[in-house]
């Protein structure tokens, strides 16, 4: 066995070296994953969720919340490769009169099957688009045009089913002690905000984390 010569390293060198170690020491920081009680909270009253064996995630929103209409830009992808195991669902909230309606819009579409693929379409009619779907004719005009039958959005909406599901909502969002849109909560007890997962664009990123750490607190089986 030998013992290897020290090599001689340049001052420059070494004061490269130091500059690199020190440029580690706080990259943990930017590059950590997305953490408990940093990007993602436990709340202090969990809820059951009705969703079995599935991780349940439940995005509070409203077709009214511009955040909301920025934030489908990237959670919407994110929904359309949802893991088996966890299941997605909205609950619009209804902070104002005219939230009350375009929660409807939503449980109307949703009821209908349409929800997946005119979600993006109400959001860019609402902020942008110059239409006001929280007008109840305007939103039956509108849902034509996209090709669903007038008369059955109409009855769908009015229904005795839709006000079931407004309050089931209104409820909700009081259990969770909902204040501000778009927030998102997993497995009935991590609350999630763009603001603490550090922008839209990183929500889904932190929302993945709080379901891994939601399966591995369910019981095994």
């Amino acid at each position: 066995m030998s013992i290897a010569r020290p090599s001689v390293v340049p001052r420059h060198a070494r004061r490269f070296a130091l500059a690199a170690l020190l440029g580690l020491a706080f990259a943990p920081a930017a590059f950590a994953q997305p953490a408990e009680g940093r990007e993602f909270v436990r709340l202090k009253n969990p809820q059951a969720v009705d969703t079995g064996k599935k991780i349940e995630v439940i995005e509070f929103f409203s077709y009214g919340c511009p955040h909301c209409a920025d934030l489908e830009t990237h959670l919407g992808p994110w929904v359309k490769r949802l893991p088996a195991d966890v299941q997605f669902k909205r609950v619009p909230v209804l902070f104002f009169p005219p939230w009350e309606n375009l929660a409807r819009v939503y449980y109307t579409l949703e009821a209908l099957g349409e929800d997946g693929r005119l979600t993006p379409e109400v959001f860019r009619a609402l902020h942008g688009g110059g239409t006001n779907l929280a007008q109840e004719a305007r939103f039956f005009d509108w849902a034509a045009t996209k090709g669903l039958d007038r008369k059955k959005v109409e009855d769908t909406y009015k229904s005795f089913g839709i006000n079931g599901k407004i309050a089931r909502a209104r409820q909700l969002a009081q259990a969770y002690n909902v204040q501000s849109v778009p927030m998102v909560v997993v497995d009935g007890k991590f609350m999630l905000t763009s603001n603490a997962a550090g922008g839209h664009e990183k929500l889904p990123g932190a929302i993945d984390a709080a379901v891994a750490k939601s399966k591995a607190e369910r019981p095994p089986g």
